[in-house]
């Protein structure tokens, strides 16, 4: 039989590859005679995937607030995963930069949407008996997004703004005044939460790594090491700020209504199951985090967070 001169090609192009490396293609080509099939469920994981929700109760709509989370927690993925390429790329250009940063905009923005899911999705009356049974766990607890804050911006500009002029580029200090930590104080005492204690004790360490190592690395460096040109280019101006709207307003603004919604329960109250002092913490216009604060002008600045809701139109009713 006469074997057809595509398929000898491409032989001869992989037994090239394979001696490059040491390897026998022929070994390679008994491998392909043994080995199964790949199917779609496979290839994801999908039965996998489908088990990793385990309820703490028997009432329905903990799957659902189970699920948004680790669909939330996926789109994270995502945006780190664009993040870190952009952060390797040694000089990225305009276009490519633009790009990516529109990426990070497509899936903030399915996030900020998806929000309504579990706003309207579930039972205000199950959702406040499930709570319970996940103390001290918070979605606070998000290393994910921590993770996505730092490879934004120079980790000086997620520090409580009143602790910056004690900072003096020191990492770790940095790290230990990041603005967050201050959602995360019990109401009464002003003490850390365990929530906070927990979440420390598993990734205080690896905070402290990852802000020595983003910083030259960060998306606000790789931007100011652009050539001038290519920083004033308007559609990345434009990408940029849409980013950070997402990040510090669209975002904590969705998560704030939905607090708003299960939390507060006149006369008084309810707090967060982490404890977290989510009515100072969550409003945008109180922590006023900015990724790129050069883009924006002082009266934006001065301005952050402070429009009604209703004014971001991509946010569900």
């Amino acid at each position: 039989m006469n074997m057809d001169q595509d398929i000898i090609d491409r032989i001869k192009k992989l037994e090239e590859k394979y001696q490059v490396i040491g390897q026998d293609l022929r070994s390679y080509l008994d491998g392909l005679l043994y080995a199964d099939f790949l199917t779609y469920w496979d290839y994801i994981h999908l039965d996998t995937l489908l088990s990793l929700q385990s309820p703490r109760t028997n009432l329905p709509d903990e799957s659902i607030f189970i699920l948004y989370h680790q669909i939330t927690e996926l789109n994270f993925k995502l945006i780190i995963l664009t993040q870190e390429e952009i952060a390797n790329t040694d000089k990225p250009e305009v276009q490519f930069f633009t790009e990516r940063i529109n990426r990070l905009n497509r899936y903030f923005e399915s996030l900020v949407h998806s929000f309504d899911i579990m706003i309207q999705g579930m039972e205000p009356e199950q959702f406040l008996k499930f709570r319970m049974s996940l103390l001290p766990g918070s979605g606070f607890q998000s290393a994910q997004f921590r993770i996505i804050e730092m490879n934004s911006t120079e980790l000086i500009n997620l520090v409580a703004h009143d602790k910056k002029a004690e900072m003096g580029g020191d990492v770790e200090k940095m790290i230990d005044n990041l603005y967050w930590k201050r959602g995360a104080t019990e109401l009464a005492s002003g003490k850390k939460t365990l929530t906070l204690k927990l979440f420390e004790k598993k990734y205080h360490n690896k905070f402290i790594e990852l802000g020595n190592d983003l910083k030259n690395k960060h998306l606000w460096a790789k931007y100011k090491n652009l050539s001038s040109e290519d920083q004033a280019d308007p559609d990345l101006i434009s990408a940029m700020k849409q980013f950070d709207v997402h990040a510090n307003i669209n975002w904590p603004l969705v998560h704030y209504k939905s607090a708003v919604k299960y939390l507060d329960k006149k006369p008084e109250e309810i707090k967060a199951t982490g404890g977290t002092n989510w009515q100072k913490y969550l409003p945008p216009k109180n922590r006023k985090i900015v990724f790129f604060p050069d883009l924006w002008s002082e009266k934006e600045l001065a301005d952050w967070g402070k429009k009604p809701i209703e004014e971001y139109s991509f946010i569900p009713d």
